[in-house]
Formats: C-alpha cells, sequence, structure tokens
C-alpha cells in the first residue's frame, strides 16, 4: 500500500507543476514566434515558417484564409489587392453582392477549390505580396525568432536604465531588509528585557494592515519630505525591518543554542560582536531566504513605482514593461511583450537555482528546535 500512495503522491505533484509550468511555457514560446502567429487559432506551441511558391520562386509566407469552393482570384477596378471571391457572384466582369449594385472586377484566374483540394490566401512576408496557392503546396517547420529578444530589447527604449534602476533597488533593499530584520530579530530572539513579548505580539498585529490602508499617508509623508519623483521611497522603508521578516529570521535564531552566546560573553565579547560573528555566520539559510524573498519582491513591484515615479527615466523593469505595452499607435506586439517578460523573469529563475539549497535548508529548519 506505501508504494502506490507514493506513486499517487508523485503523481500529483507532477500534474501540479505541469498546471503551474504552462503559463511560463505559453510565455516562452510566444516570445519565440513571429507576430501573426501569436493569437492564431488554432493555437500552435511552436513557431513555424511558412514556404510557399510566390512570385516565380519560394519566399516566406504569412498564411490567410481557406478556400474550399470553387472560387475566382479578381480584383476590383481602382483597387490595389485582389481578393477572393465566389464563382457564382460574378458575371459579365461585375461582382454582383448580395446587396448594392455590382462592382466592375477583373478576373485574374480561377480557383479550382474544393474541400480534398483547398486553396489558401498567403502574404509574401518580403514585399508584402497577396497571392491564393494549393494549400498542399504551403510548406513548413519549426523556425524560433530568437530576433524577438533584441527586437524587444529596442521596443522598450530604456531597457538599460530600468534594468540598472531595478538592480540599485534591489541591492539597496536586500542589504537594509536583512540588515535591519536580522538586528531587531535578535533583539526579540536573545536579549532579555521588558515587554518584549507584548511588543513582539503588537509588530506582528502589523501584518493585519494591508498597504492600500497605509499608501496615501506613505505618499502624503513622502511629498512633505520631496521624495516623490525619486527612487527614495521604494529603498530607505526597506532599512526599517519589516514584521515577516523579523518573525521568521527571530525563529530560526532561536535553535542556535544559548551557549554559544554565554561563552562569547565570558570571553568578553559584546552583543554588536555576538550577533555579527557568531550569529550571523550561524543563520546563513535564513537570511537567504529573506534577501530571496525581498529580491524578488523588488524586481517584481509594479505598484510602488507607479505612486512615486515620474519621470521615465527612473522607471523600473515592471513600470517599463507596463510602458512598452502603451506606446505605438499599431497595437500590442505580444511576441516582444513575452520575449520582454522572459527577459525579466530569467534573472529570478536563475537566482532560485542557484540559492535552491540554502533557501530550502533555511524553510526547513526555521522554528525548529535545536
Amino acid at each position: 500500500m506505501r508504494v502506490p500512495a507514493k506513486l499517487f503522491t508523485y503523481a500529483l505533484l507532477i500534474a501540479g507543476a505541469a498546471i503551474f509550468i504552462t503559463p511560463f511555457a505559453w510565455m516562452l514560446s510566444t516570445a519565440l514566434k513571429p507576430l501573426d502567429q501569436t493569437l492564431s487559432q488554432p493555437p500552435e506551441w511552436l513557431a513555424r515558417r511558412y514556404e510557399a511558391p510566390l512570385g516565380g520562386r519560394v519566399q516566406e509566407v504569412r498564411p490567410g484564409a481557406l478556400v474550399t469552393e470553387p472560387s475566382l482570384w479578381a480584383i476590383e477596378r481602382g483597387a490595389s489587392e485582389p481578393v477572393v471571391l465566389a464563382e457564382v457572384s460574378v458575371r459579365d466582369g461585375e461582382w454582383r453582392p448580395t446587396t448594392g449594385t455590382g462592382v466592375p472586377v477583373t478576373v485574374l484566374r480561377t480557383l479550382p477549390a474544393s474541400p480534398s483540394a483547398p486553396w489558401r490566401e498567403v502574404i509574401g512576408l518580403a514585399g508584402g505580396t497577396r497571392d491564393v496557392v494549393p494549400a498542399a503546396s504551403i510548406s513548413s517547420h519549426v523556425a524560433l525568432r530568437w530576433g524577438n529578444f533584441p527586437g524587444a530589447i529596442r521596443a522598450m527604449r530604456h531597457f538599460p536604465r530600468y534594468l540598472a534602476n531595478t538592480l540599485v533597488l534591489c541591492v539597496l533593499n536586500v542589504v537594509g531588509t536583512v540588515l535591519s530584520s536580522a538586528l531587531v530579530a535578535y533583539g526579540f530572539s536573545r536579549l532579555e528585557w521588558r515587554m518584549r513579548d507584548p511588543l513582539f505580539g503588537l509588530l506582528l498585529a502589523t501584518m493585519m494592515i494591508p498597504f492600500p490602508v497605509v499608501m496615501v499617508p506613505l505618499f502624503g509623508l513622502f511629498r512633505w519630505l520631496g521624495w516623490i519623483g525619486t527612487l527614495k521611497p521604494l529603498w530607505v522603508g526597506s532599512f526599517c525591518a519589516s514584521a515577516f521578516n523579523v518573525f521568521l529570521l527571530r525563529q530560526f535564531f532561536r535553535t542556535i543554542p544559548k551557549d554559544l552566546s554565554e561563552a562569547a560573553r565570558i570571553d568578553g565579547c559584546g552583543e554588536l560582536r555576538i550577533f555579527w560573528q557568531i550569529i550571523l555566520p550561524l543563520c546563513r539559510p535564513a537570511l537567504v531566504v529573506v534577501a530571496l524573498f525581498t529580491f524578488m519582491g523588488t524586481w517584481n513591484d509594479f505598484l510602488g513605482p507607479l505612486i512615486y515615479l515620474t519621470d521615465d527615466r527612473d522607471y523600473t523593469l515592471a513600470l517599463g514593461l507596463r510602458a512598452m505595452q502603451t506606446t505605438g499607435s499599431g497595437g500590442i506586439e505580444w511576441n516582444y511583450m513575452m520575449a520582454a517578460s522572459t527577459l525579466i523573469i530569467l534573472p529570478v529563475i536563475a537566482l532560485f537555482f542557484v540559492a535552491q539549497r540554502s533557501f530550502i535548508e533555511g524553510i526547513a529548519l526555521t522554528g525548529t528546535k535545536a
């Protein structure tokens, strides 16, 4: 019974992982497609290159509508592009729609299309030539568009500056959060002082206050300080310890035997030296967890930069991605959007895999007694 139970558990975990990884796989797939294939129906997972005989040679084309009945390839007088017309609707050189008067047309050729041998409209990507060819003459093969990634960087305009702003904020927030939270957690876990436990409970209670409640007061404070339009509101607060990180580190600090601290005090060490040279080195897994959570929160933060930043040169990657979505008049280029999103998310994934061992160890050991 134990083996089937394990197999069921593994199957459930694999199925759950597949469900959660599907959106990322689709994003990566879309990032490698040409624009016309990003919203194609039915959807295709892999980008393909379509080729057909066009203009006397085989060239890359974009497939269009399918023609499954005998039709005419004709052009209206004065028009620039030919169209497919139903054979029965053209009489005496005129196309007669169901309503309205006849429209003079020139028939270029007859299409002997049928359900078993359909034709398909194509547009040549090189010169934009429109034509109709037998569907069987169109060949395709997988062709990933790696050029979408440099194209996405160009489309975001200030990508290097957005990246630099984001990295600066990540470094400042990680340093500030780790140092301040570790120092406060040390005071709540290793030192004995009056009202320690009630104040710790009050600190934890602040976790129940949602950000929208304090958003307006914080904005008013930062405006009074003259920080609106700068990066300061996005990193200065990290040097004031947050409740969740203090709780996480406090629980880990409590697993360290107090005999180590007592021995250090006997040798003449002060509290700051004990904290810096004894406690912090032993708490590396927990510090990695706090650093990772802070880095990911800062890297993906959208609301904070949206509220406090006014100059697009100060934007972060998350805000730059939103700006990229709203620029231009030709609609959203989804292949570039997904390529930019992939570039933004890959560093977080890479960082997690590099620090995976310490991350899991920090989560597993937090709260356990030595």
